[in-house]
């Protein structure tokens, strides 16, 4: 079979951080060649190749090493290369084991629920319906993703649903989405998306579960830190709510804080469940 890839497109084989069993999950039904390159969770700063190769993934440590003069290289067995993409040209003509690098392993896809229009340089802008290829899962509720255009960006984990094929149909594990428009007394119904009693209405408190530090230039956005209690006083459906938070009024994503039931302001069991 001839091998079918741009050594130069990291975006198309690095897949980021990823364990051995994940990996392997990925690749065990892939025919022979097809790979990804993945940071090793023992060896930090160094990555592996993985390979589909006869009936086994196999996993091939390449070591990042610094040569005099401060240049880096990667090391992979007993051959040297001065970048990533030498070495993946290398494997394409060469054997590994009982392969050579076929293609890399398929992206995940998934499906945008909502429009989200983005705030940071780093996040990607996208329209209800768009289907998104995922780079990395680099944290629990932001990924980076690529559209149809090449372009990369992060993106908000609750705003999409996992596909299935090239056309983005949703798999048969996913959920289709039912939703209304987040504002006064809204109730959110689906995976990844904050359960909000009815009885909820604005302003209304939010608890912050996770630190932003938003960009000095931008004025228009809140910094949160862990524990912090914002004033939520508008909920827009792109993802940004607007709030007050120690006499400031600003935007922040909905995704970092976690709305507080006023039924159970004390919190006995939890704030408001985020599914």
């Amino acid at each position: 079979m001839a091998s079918d890839f741009d050594p130069d497109d990291k975006f198309s084989w690095f897949f980021g951080p990823m364990s051995r069993d994940e990996t392997n999950d990925m690749l065990t039904d892939q025919s022979e060649g097809v790979f990804l390159v993945r940071e090793s969770q023992t060896l930090k700063g160094d990555f592996v190749l993985c390979v589909k190769e006869d009936s086994k993934v196999s996993h091939y440590l390449i070591n990042r090493i610094q040569k005099p003069g401060g240049s880096i290289w990667y090391k992979i067995g007993e051959q040297e290369f001065p970048d990533m993409p030498s070495l993946l040209r290398f494997y394409k003509k060469h054997y590994l084991e009982t392969s050579s690098l076929i293609r890399p392993a398929p992206r995940e896809k998934v499906r945008c629920k909502y429009d989200f229009a983005g705030r940071d340089p780093e996040d990607l802008p996208f329209t209800r319906g768009d289907v998104l290829e995922i780079i990395m899962k680099d944290e629990e509720k932001w990924w980076t993703a690529r559209n149809s255009n090449g372009v990369v960006g992060q993106i908000p984990v609750p705003y999409v649903e996992k596909c299935t094929g090239t056309d983005g149909r949703i798999s048969s594990d996913g959920v289709r989405p039912d939703y209304n428009t987040p504002t006064t007394g809204v109730k959110s119904k689906g995976p990844n998306v904050p359960r909000v009693p009815s009885e909820i209405t604005l302003p209304a408190q939010a608890k912050v579960i996770q630190e932003r530090v938003p960009n000095a230039y931008d004025k228009t956005q809140l910094k949160l830190e862990k524990g912090d209690i914002v004033t939520v006083t508008q909920m827009h459906p792109n993802g940004q709510w607007e709030g007050e938070l120690k006499g400031k009024k600003g935007f922040f994503p909905f995704t970092h804080v976690t709305l507080i039931d006023p039924n159970n302001p004390n919190g006995e069991d939890g704030d408001i469940e985020r599914t």
